[in-house]
């Protein structure tokens, strides 16, 4: 199979329909027929059910078109990688994503240790949103990411456990439960006057809320700050001084562990010098 045709058809398959697929694509509807029935005489059996009211997916489609995304998303990355290590004439360096605002004395020290190494790179930090660590590291963007375990997926990364914490509730600092010693998870059940905010996919520690959907760490202290959420995050949050925001330890919520992790494929030394001082730390 060719990535052409792969891209023909993922086309299709996620617009159901010939001429809309054309259009995205850029191309006359009638090569890109005969491209997929191509595709489909070379595997042997029929991909998409073509009939009056439309276009629908066979079984063996639905499983190319989660095979052909993954192919093709590692194409591209793959694409992305060597553009950078062979850019500019400069020696290569690494690319590190983190969340905003996450693990950011852990960050702070693997930096400054690696920095000292002999033959160290330079590292190109990249800040993200909540939940986007993953999708970086996948598609190429990043070289290496801080990931944090159990909401973040390290499914097909390889990885080393950098730091292990428990959780604090993050409270409106005028909020009655802001003083005490500490909370239980089921204290949180029915926090008076303030709703659990809503996480993007994967980004939550817990189940959404009615509260807004938060996106970036400055939109969730300042909702806090407002007396309009609050939040559950690791230990290290404490850290970090926010006005008219507290935090109380959570004596039974379930440890959050901070990751390192990159591709399973590669083979650059500055990475393996990076990893180490992580591990070293």
């Amino acid at each position: 199979m060719e990535t052409r045709e792969l891209r023909y058809f993922v086309a299709v398959a996620e617009e159901l329909h010939f001429s809309r697929a054309a259009t995205r694509l850029g191309i006359a509807q009638p090569p890109l027929s005969r491209a997929i029935s191509q595709l489909e005489r070379r595997l042997g059996g029929v991909l998409l059910e073509r009939n009056s009211r439309g276009v629908a997916l066979t079984d063996a489609g639905r499983v190319l078109l989660a095979e052909a995304r993954a192919a093709l998303d590692a194409v591209d990355a793959a694409e992305r990688r060597t553009r950078r290590a062979t850019g500019d004439g400069e020696e290569p360096g690494l690319v590190l994503v983190s969340k905003a605002g996450a693990a950011s004395e852990l960050l702070t020290k693997l930096l400054d240790t690696y920095a000292a190494e002999p033959g160290a790179v330079k590292v190109e930090v990249v800040l993200c949103g909540i939940g986007e660590q993953g999708p970086r590291l996948r598609d190429g963007r990043a070289d290496v990411a801080l990931l944090h375990r159990p909401f973040d997926s390290t499914d097909g990364l390889d990885s080393e456990d950098l730091l292990t914490e428990g959780q604090v509730a993050v409270l409106p600092s005028s909020h009655p439960w802001a003083t005490r010693p500490h909370l239980r998870l089921a204290d949180l059940d029915d926090v008076p006057d303030v709703p659990p905010m809503r996480w993007p996919s994967g980004g939550g520690s817990f189940a959404d809320g009615p509260g807004p959907e938060i996106h970036d760490t400055a939109q969730l202290y300042q909702l806090i700050g407002l007396g309009r959420a609050y939040t559950i995050l690791p230990e290290s949050a404490r850290a970090e001084q926010h006005h008219g925001v507290a935090t109380v330890p959570l004596l039974d919520a379930p440890e959050v562990t901070t990751v390192i992790a990159w591709p399973q494929h590669s083979r650059s030394l500055a990475l393996a010098a990076l990893v180490q001082a992580a591990t070293r730390l």
